[in-house]
């Protein structure tokens, strides 16, 4: 038997077919904690409450395409920009309706950027993510509304965020992915900031800058910040070629 026989004899209902979905997670650092980009639910299940946004991939569709798809249509943000695979989730039971295993991308998106989403869709809602476990542990994570209102998430994705979280700490140390949240040029002041709204900890201010300028991937402009009623610190920028 050839490969073209065997093809065109070949049952795809022989096997069952799980659905494939694919979910953003789409995260920034707002007033020192990370925040993370989430959808109220219109529809069962989990009616009403806060999920990543997401939807199904096309049959034909593969699922870069999907996701870029997604991220257009569910949140109005400009397709093109920078989305890692963060792990593919399958259990079983993570989804009443049938057997669905979803593919996680994950993104760090300047507070600018993605505070736009929730003003062209009002189910779209920028909320705080509570990380109750110490650096790279892993684990769920919880999320809150601006006034502190706990917040239901649906199916498994407090244990989605929670592996984001996992993913960008870990990565903190050896890539540059931090300068995704800040603009062109930033003070030290400011990169220190998101590295600790990213590992929820305090650092010391002359160690950590020591240790990033130790690295080689920043460098200075010789401008400084404007503005201040104190003196103004030195404007610093990635250098080129430092991608992640």
């Amino acid at each position: 038997m050839t490969e073209a026989e065997f093809l065109q004899d070949y049952d795809p209902q022989a096997f069952p077919h799980p659905s494939v979905t694919v979910d953003l997670v789409l995260m920034t650092v707002r007033d020192g904690k990370l925040a993370a980009l989430l959808q109220q639910r219109g529809d069962h299940p989990f009616k009403d409450h806060r999920a990543l946004p997401g939807g199904f991939v096309g049959i034909d569709e593969g699922l870069d395409e999907a996701a870029e798809r997604v991220l257009v249509a569910k949140t109005g943000l400009p397709a093109g920009g920078w989305l890692e695979q963060l792990y593919t989730f399958g259990d079983p039971a993570r989804d009443p309706r049938t057997r669905i295993i979803t593919v996680a991308y994950f993104a760090l998106l300047p507070l600018e950027v993605l505070s736009r989403a929730p003003l062209v869709r009002d189910d779209l809602e920028l909320v705080e993510l509570e990380v109750s476990w110490p650096g790279e542990r892993g684990g769920a994570i919880s999320a809150r509304a601006g006034g502190g209102t706990h917040l239901d998430l649906a199916f498994d994705h407090a244990e989605i965020l929670g592996t984001a979280v996992k993913r960008l700490r870990g990565k903190l140390d050896y890539s540059t992915i931090a300068f995704a949240l800040l603009p062109e040029r930033f003070t030290l002041r400011d990169l220190q900031a998101v590295h600790e709204a990213i590992l929820g900890v305090s650092l010391n201010k002359p160690a950590f800058r020591r240790r990033m300028l130790d690295k080689g991937w920043i460098e200075g402009t010789g401008e400084r910040e404007l503005g201040t009623s104190y003196r103004p610190a030195e404007l610093y920028r990635l250098k080129p070629n430092q991608g992640d």
